[in-house]
C-alpha cells in the first residue's frame, strides 16, 4: 500500500510540530513518501517564511535592505535544526543563498522556504531528498507537464526509493524554477499520489477535516466524515478553504481518494472525499454550508427578449470584454441578471452598464450590490422531495429576505442570494435547520 503524506505550514513551523510529523510518518509503513509546505505560523502574529521570502522579494524591486528579514528567515531554520539536533549545514546552505540572491530569479527566491524545509525533514525521517525541480516539470508556458511528471517521478522511485519532497514548485526542462499557486503544496502531493497510483493521499493540516460550516460563523460546526469531489469543489469555491480545489483534478482522474486530517489531533477521524459515497437514508440532507459576501447583480431586461436570438450572449460578450467572470445566471422569460464578484468590477462597472445600454439597447439596466451567497451543498438533497421548500422556509421564517436563488445542473446545492448584512444569520440559521436538528 502506498499513501502520499503532505503536510502544511503549519505542520512544519517548529521543532514540536516535526516531532508530530515523525510519530505520524512512523505509525505507518505505507507513508513512504512525504510532501512539506515551508515553515509557517508558529503561533498567532508570527509570520510564514513563504510570506517572508515574498517580502524579500518586494525589497529587492524597491533596492531596500532585506539583511533584517533574511535573518529572520535563516533564524527559523537554524532554530529548527539545532531544536532536534540535526546536522545538516543551514548556516552554509544560506550563505549561498544570500551571496546569489541578486541573480535569482523571484520564483527561485520564494521557493526556498520549502526547499530548506525539506531538507531538514529528509534528515530528521531518516529518508532521501528529491527536489521538486526534478521531479515537477513544467512546460514553457508555465503549465504543468504532467505526463514527464509522471516519469520523473517514477524514474526517482527507482533510484532512491522513499523520499521526501518540497511542494509548491517545480521547474521547465531547462531548469527554471516555476511556482504553484499559492498552496500548492496541496497540488505538489496530489501530482505526487497519481504518479505513484497511490491507495491515499494524506493532507495533514491543523484542522480535523472539512467542517459543515465556518467556525467563525457558527460556533464548533461538525466535521464532515465522506464528502465527493463535487461536493468539495463547490465548498471550496464557495471559501471552504482547507485544500486548494486544484489538488482534486490529479487525485480524481486516478480515482484516488484524499483524506485531510490533523497533525496536531492524528487521531481525530478528518475526512475522506472520494468520487462516490455510498449513501444510507440515514445520512444528513446536506453536507456543508458556504459562502461569500460582496457580489454585485447586473438585471437586465427587454420585452420579447426571449423571441431575441443571441440577446444573452450579446450581453455576456460585454462582460467577457473587460475581463470579468460571471458566477451565476438567474433568468426569466423577458429578464436575466448577471451575478459577478463586487472586486472583479469595482473599476469597470459603470462601463460595462454604458455598454449594455449602448449595444442592447434595453428597457432597463439595474445594478443591485452588496448581495451575499450561501451555497448549501448535499448530494442528498435531490433525493429528498422538499428540500428546497425546507430551505426558503427555514428562511423564511427567520424574517431573511431572499434575492436570488439557483440550483446547480448536478443538484447537489443549492445557492441562496441575500443582502450581505444577513450572510451569517443565514448560514447559522440553515445549520440549525438541517444539521443540529436534522432527524429531531
Amino acid at each position: 500500500m502506498i499513501k502520499i503524506t503532505k503536510f502544511g505550514g503549519s505542520s512544519v513551523a517548529s521543532p514540536e510540530q516535526f516531532a508530530k510529523v515523525k510519530r505520524i510518518i512512523d505509525a505507518d509503513p505505507a507513508r513512504r513518501f512525504v510532501v512539506v509546505s515551508a515553515a509557517g505560523k508558529r503561533f498567532a502574529g508570527d509570520n510564514k517564511v513563504t510570506d517572508l521570502l515574498y517580502l524579500v522579494n518586494a525589497h529587492r524591486d524597491y533596492h531596500v535592505d532585506c539583511s533584517d528579514l533574511l535573518d529572520d528567515i535563516e533564524g527559523r531554520f537554524l532554530a529548527i535544526k539545532e531544536g532536534l539536533g540535526l546536522t545538516w549545514p543551514v548556516a552554509e546552505k544560506f550563505r549561498d543563498f544570500r551571496e546569489g540572491l541578486a541573480d535569482d530569479s523571484p520564483e527561485y527566491v520564494v521557493s526556498r522556504g520549502e526547499w530548506f524545509t525539506a531538507h531538514l525533514m529528509a534528515e530528521y525521517l531518516g529518508l532521501p531528498f528529491v527536489d521538486a525541480a526534478d521531479a515537477i516539470v513544467f512546460h514553457h508556458d508555465g503549465t504543468l507537464d504532467l505526463e514527464r511528471t509522471a516519469d520523473r517521478v517514477r524514474e526517482l522511485v527507482v533510484r532512491r526509493g522513499s523520499f521526501v519532497m518540497p511542494g509548491f514548485y517545480g521547474a521547465t526542462c531547462d531548469g527554471e524554477i516555476k511556482l504553484l499557486d499559492r498552496g500548492g503544496g496541496d497540488i505538489t502531493g496530489s501530482i505526487l499520489a497519481n504518479a505513484l497510483s497511490a491507495d491515499l493521499y494524506e493532507n495533514w493540516t491543523d484542522v480535523s477535516g472539512f467542517l459543515t460550516a465556518d467556525p467563525r460563523v457558527v460556533d464548533r460546526p461538525r466535521t464532515i466524515e465522506r464528502i465527493t469531489f463535487d461536493e468539495m469543489r463547490e465548498l471550496s469555491y464557495m471559501g471552504a478553504n482547507v485544500l486548494h480545489e486544484e489538488a482534486i483534478f490529479p487525485v480524481r482522474e486516478a480515482n484516488i481518494p484524499i483524506a485531510i486530517l490533523n497533525t496536531n489531533d492524528p487521531e481525530a477521524q478528518g475526512t475522506i472525499i472520494r468520487e462516490r459515497v455510498e449513501t444510507s437514508p440515514d445520512d444528513p440532507v446536506i453536507t456543508g454550508i458556504a459562502g461569500k459576501r460582496d457580489f454585485i447583480t447586473v438585471y437586465i431586461a427587454k420585452t420579447h427578449m426571449s423571441d431575441a436570438v443571441g440577446f444573452m450572449r450579446r450581453a455576456l460578450s460585454v462582460f467577457e470584454r473587460y475581463g470579468v467572470s460571471v458566477e451565476h445566471i438567474p433568468t426569466g422569460i423577458d429578464s436575466f441578471s448577471v451575478v459577478v464578484n463586487g472586486a472583479d468590477v469595482k473599476d469597470s462597472i459603470y462601463s460595462i452598464v454604458a455598454d449594455l445600454q449602448k449595444e442592447l439597447q434595453p428597457d432597463q439596466v439595474k445594478v443591485v450590490d452588496k448581495l451575499a451567497l450561501v451555497s448549501v451543498v448535499g448530494r442528498n438533497m435531490s433525493s429528498r422531495p422538499g428540500s428546497s421548500g425546507r430551505l426558503l422556509g427555514v428562511l423564511g421564517n427567520a424574517g431573511i429576505n431572499v434575492r436570488m436563488i439557483t440550483q446547480s445542473s448536478q443538484e447537489i446545492n443549492i445557492i441562496i442570494g441575500v443582502n450581505n448584512e444577513d450572510f451569517e444569520r443565514t448560514v447559522a440559521v440553515v445549520y440549525e435547520a438541517f444539521v443540529v436538528n436534522e432527524g429531531k
